[in-house]
């Protein structure tokens, strides 16, 4: 079972790990066996962890209740099966179901009716990325814009099209918040979670609690040119560093060039655990013709930023402090761009190239 001694220190991971009394009581009333409790616990444990960086914290313990009915309805569907078939003395079902190609054609007409559901150029660009293999340095030429600014947009367009895709093999949802709350679910939108309060929401509509697994399924998975950091104390911003610089030697930056890029990182956390105290911070590798690069973005839910133009003068600090702060991480970096809006949040992209 997981213990709070091996997650590392990270609070989030041990408010988690802290669920698991919750969870037996809810496992519990359900099942008898108690190593079928125990395998529960430890399974929904383990889904929660892999998906931290994803939900609002007030969205941890109603995802976790969720996720644990589900996992004991899926066992009853097991156990069900298993005692329809038990007379026999073998198992004679086939192991390519009769109307498996029924399902690959609704598949089919699933992710269509997904496609037609994002708009033109979420779509256009989607398509130019995953089926034509355009990278984003290229499709940003297209567009008058930049390849951090491309990834981003990519990024909300899977976020999209992961739940229209669900929806059009499920049908709609009951009720008008389910969608919002299911793309909040789906993008990793810790603010839009809490704006909507979608764990409150999960617990109360069975709809979108059955839907939200696969959504956190999907995007628990690890890629190889892609890390996220959940930021939220100081010893996440070292985390963050040393991760960003790994991505950084991984796309083809010498061991100075990636120095530079983790103290950017370096910094841009900071901020985060200073003024957001949450926060989250991606690193991607980018490619287009004859080079590599990073994007990194890092998004908070803090009390935003007034005056960007004044944020990035340099010399310009609220807390005395020496540091580089957002004027030398914009130098240090090819590219950066600052969104941020008061009461809600800031975004800041930035993007390293290397030239080969």
């Amino acid at each position: 079972m997981i213990s709070p001694g091996d997650v590392g220190g990270d609070p989030l991971t041990e408010e988690i790990v802290e669920l698991t009394g919750l969870l037996r009581r809810v496992v519990g009333r359900r099942v008898r066996d108690r190593e079928a409790v125990d395998d529960i616990v430890q399974e929904t444990l383990a889904r929660l962890l892999a998906a931290r960086t994803r939900l609002d914290g007030r969205a941890i313990g109603p995802y976790a209740i969720v996720t644990a009915r589900n996992l004991v309805k899926s066992q009853w569907q097991r156990a069900d099966v298993g005692k329809r078939h038990e007379h026999r003395l073998a198992d004679t079902r086939d192991p390519v179901r009769p109307d498996e190609p029924l399902l690959e054609q609704e598949e089919a007409e699933a992710i269509r009716i997904a496609l037609d559901r994002l708009a033109p150029r979420e779509r256009d660009v989607l398509v130019a990325h995953v089926v034509e293999g355009r990278d984003t340095g290229s499709l940003a030429d297209d567009l008058a814009s930049t390849p951090g600014a491309v990834a981003a947009q990519l990024g909300r367009s899977r976020a999209k099209l992961r739940v229209e895709y669900i929806l059009a093999l499920e049908g709609e949802p009951p009720t008008r918040q389910c969608r919002p709350v299911l793309l909040s679910l789906s993008a990793g939108d810790r603010r839009r979670q809490g704006e909507l309060d979608a764990g409150y929401h999960l617990l109360d509509c069975d709809f979108c609690a059955s839907m939200s697994e696969p959504l956190f399924d999907r995007r628990a998975k690890a890629t190889a040119d892609e890390v996220r950091i959940p930021v939220t104390v100081d010893a996440d911003v070292v985390v963050a560093r040393q991760r960003g610089r790994e991505v950084a030697v991984q796309a083809g930056f010498s061991a100075t060039e990636a120095t530079v890029i983790a103290t950017a990182i370096s910094e841009i956390s900071r901020n985060i655990v200073r003024f957001a105290r949450r926060g989250e911070v991606t690193v991607t590798i980018l490619t287009d013709d004859g080079a590599s690069g990073v994007l990194v973005v890092a998004q908070d839910a803090g009390p935003g930023i007034p005056d960007i133009d004044l944020a990035l003068q340099e010399g310009h600090t609220t807390y005395g402090g020496l540091g580089l702060g957002l004027p030398g991480s914009r130098r240090l970096m090819d590219e950066f761009e600052i969104s941020s809006e008061v009461g809600r949040g800031t975004t800041v992209t930035m993007t390293k190239w290397h030239r080969r």
